[in-house]
């Protein structure tokens, strides 16, 4: 090979070095806490910005920017933050921490930072979204008219819901607030409303009984899954519910309906009090931050009815709180309670008594009210409400007297029957139509004469009778929502004759 050959190779290679550099922006780990890292060198990271930790052993940890300060960062650490030490290399993204979203999410099992845990394989899914978004404005937003269904009579004809709405479901701990939750998901079947459930701080063992709930009722097929167990990091709990709000805006962003619940927000404000309190920011009341309160507002305020320029979606959430014997004027709860448009306050007396679900019908409100339910309803309800209140505290007083007059007689046999119709056993949400008849039944005074235990035995064989012989009524009732005079009469016409030869 002469000169000029190996002239001409080495001008060769020397034209294929990539002469271009890369610019990284590092940091470097200088302790860690729980969950947490405290970085030095990242001087233009954006908060919420998604960042990367190398390891020695050369894995590579997912993390976020959380707290910046003039000298030094502070990350959230999702994964084992045991393999982190100090000294490892931090890079930054330049991508906020987004999170997988879309319908390729349904029926699958998610941590709380959106990653699959249920061994079905990778999400293929072309769509992400940050999971820390400012609300929908005022001028984005509709008023809240159509119903959400839950299939629990209670809710339905005494505390009605709708999309969009932000309902608080309340109470002390076993008092009956998950299986509200889950029997409202089982009862969007068909109804097309998307579903994610988000598990903070529960056991593994009772999510896992949940799914399997789901998916014996059909359904897993419509819902996500977002679970952030107690045995997760606490910035794993801390992240969930804004994964799964995230999840959720993907369906109401593009016209559909889609419900969020929120399991709980209790546990979700101790997991942010243990964080802040390891990033050394001022406690206030309990211990917690003084932004507590923007913790869950700013989760709370991206359900929302969107206006139809924008598709007409609706995200939907009930979260819920736990109370400690019945303490709702709490810091949480208050908390809670005046950042959502009402609640569903379960009582642990009337749980134990065997009233399921146990919902104080005094205590509880749904703002939006008799707006987001439908014609038939409101017609068969009425003052329902204000009866049942009303009977309560009647029944109250009256233990403490013997002799009662046949007005307050006929009050507590009314308000007894009621309750009892009200009555329902878990996971059977009951649709509509049904609902209505039942109602109509005791209100019309068809049920007078039977026994109060006997009541739950009358409804189902009526329900029986209406599904096996007059389904055309059922279903005159479902398409037209509305209680016509012509539809009231066939309907006591179908009680009075089935009252009567009720045995």
């Amino acid at each position: 090979m002469d000169s000029k050959d190996i002239l001409v190779q080495l001008k060769n290679k020397i034209n294929e070095i990539d002469t271009r550099f890369s610019q990284e922006k590092i940091g470097e780990v200088q302790a860690v806490y729980d969950g947490i890292a405290s970085v030095i060198g990242l001087m233009d990271v954006a908060n919420g910005e998604k960042v990367i930790i190398e390891t020695k052993d050369k894995t590579n940890i997912i993390a976020m920017a959380m707290d910046l300060k003039e000298d030094e960062t502070s990350i959230i650490i999702f994964g084992d933050y045991t393999k982190v030490q100090e000294g490892d290399i931090v890079k930054t993204t330049g991508e906020i921490f987004s999170t997988k979203i879309g319908k390729a999410l349904l029926g699958r099992v998610l941590n709380g930072v959106g990653e699959e845990i249920d061994g079905k394989g990778e999400i293929e899914s072309d769509y992400s979204s940050e999971v820390e978004k400012v609300a929908p404005g005022v001028i984005s937003r509709k008023g809240v008219r159509s119903p959400l269904q839950t299939g629990i009579k209670a809710i339905d004809v005494l505390i009605p819901i709708g999309r969009g709405q932000r309902e608080l479901i309340i109470g002390d701990r076993n008092t009956g607030k998950t299986t509200i939750a889950i029997d409202t998901i089982i009862n969007q079947k068909g109804k097309n409303v998307f579903c994610i459930y988000c598990a903070i701080g529960q056991k593994n063992s009772k999510v896992s009984q949940l799914v399997s709930k789901l998916e014996e009722k059909g359904a897993m097929e419509y819902t996500i899954v977002v679970n952030a167990p107690a045995s997760s990091p606490v910035t794993e709990q801390y992240m969930a519910p804004y994964t799964a709000a995230s999840i959720g805006e993907y369906f109401r962003d593009n016209g559909m309906d889609a419900l969020v619940i929120y399991d709980d927000l209790t546990k979700h404000a101790w997991a942010y009090r243990q964080l802040s309190l390891i990033l050394k920011r001022p406690s206030g009341r309990e211990a917690y931050p003084g932004d507590v309160f923007y913790l869950h507002s700013r989760l709370l305020e991206r359900a929302a009815k969107l206006n139809d320029s924008l598709g007409g979606g609706s995200l939907s959430a009930l979260p819920i709180i736990e109370t400690q014997t019945g303490d709702i004027s709490a810091y949480i709860p208050t908390n809670l309670i005046s950042i959502t448009d009402g609640q569903i306050y379960l009582e642990s007396d009337l749980f134990y008594s065997g009233i399921r679900p146990a919902i104080n019908v005094g205590a509880s409100v749904s703002r939006v009210g008799s707006n987001a339910q439908e014609k038939v309803m409101k017609k068969v309800a009425g003052s329902l409400k204000l009866e049942i209140a009303q009977f309560r505290n009647l029944a109250a007083f009256s233990q403490f007297g013997s002799d009662l007059d046949e007005n307050t007689k006929k009050i507590l046999s009314r308000g007894d029957r009621l309750t009892k119709i009200l009555t329902q056993k878990p996971y059977l949400p009951i649709p509509l139509e049904l609902q209505v008849i039942s109602v109509l039944a005791v209100t019309e005074g068809f049920t007078d004469h039977i026994d109060t235990n006997d009541i739950p035995t009358f409804e189902e064989k009526l329900h029986e009778v209406f599904e096996n012989m007059h389904k055309e009524v059922l279903k005159e009732i479902r398409e037209k929502k509305d209680l016509t005079e012509d539809i009231k009469t066939k309907l006591i016409s179908i009680i009075s004759e089935f009252s009567k030869n009720y045995v």
